[in-house]
């Protein structure tokens, strides 16, 4: 818990301390702040400073916003990567077992040429399209499916 909440953790123990020592040497921080306020109320820097730290609020709460999405969106291309290779890997064994389906038909007398022309065409066809879907580097719907449409569809496409 104190992992994830390390910041919160910083921030209350910095908040005991402080009130801890404004307790021990008598010093009031607020009364300070005030103090400081009207000595530069002269030179209207008051306004700028309130400004400045409702700015650096939101920004900071801009910026944990953003760190968030950007771990979302890690994870999420760490899972289609991992999805990814597993299917790779399941695909390929199927692969390596049809080939010993058209082992046998090659060695089966009569067997028609052009059933094995066509095997052959689709077997390099899906590992084709395997290892574009392995390899692609931007992973968002779009680029997931143009990897796998068969070639002289994405020709026409992009045209």
């Amino acid at each position: 818990m104190f992992k994830r909440y390390k910041i919160t953790w910083f921030g209350l123990a910095l908040a005991v301390l402080v009130g801890i020592l404004s307790n021990i040497f008598d010093l009031d921080p607020f009364d300070n702040l005030v103090l400081l306020f009207q000595s530069v109320e002269d030179y209207e820097i008051d306004e700028i400073f309130i400004a400045l730290i409702i700015f650096l609020l939101f920004l900071a709460t801009d910026l944990i916003l953003h760190q968030k999405d950007r771990k979302v969106e890690a994870e999420k291309v760490k899972v289609y990567k991992a999805m990814a290779s597993s299917t790779h890997h399941i695909l390929n064994n199927f692969l390596h077992q049809m080939q010993l389906f058209k082992m046998t038909a090659d060695n089966t007398p009569g067997f028609d040429p052009r059933i094995l022309q066509l095997y052959n065409t689709i077997i390099n066809e899906a590992t084709q399209q395997i290892e574009a879907l392995s390899s692609i580097s931007e992973i968002n719907e779009t680029a997931i499916q143009k990897s796998v449409m068969p070639r002289g569809s994405q020709d026409s496409q992009s045209s």
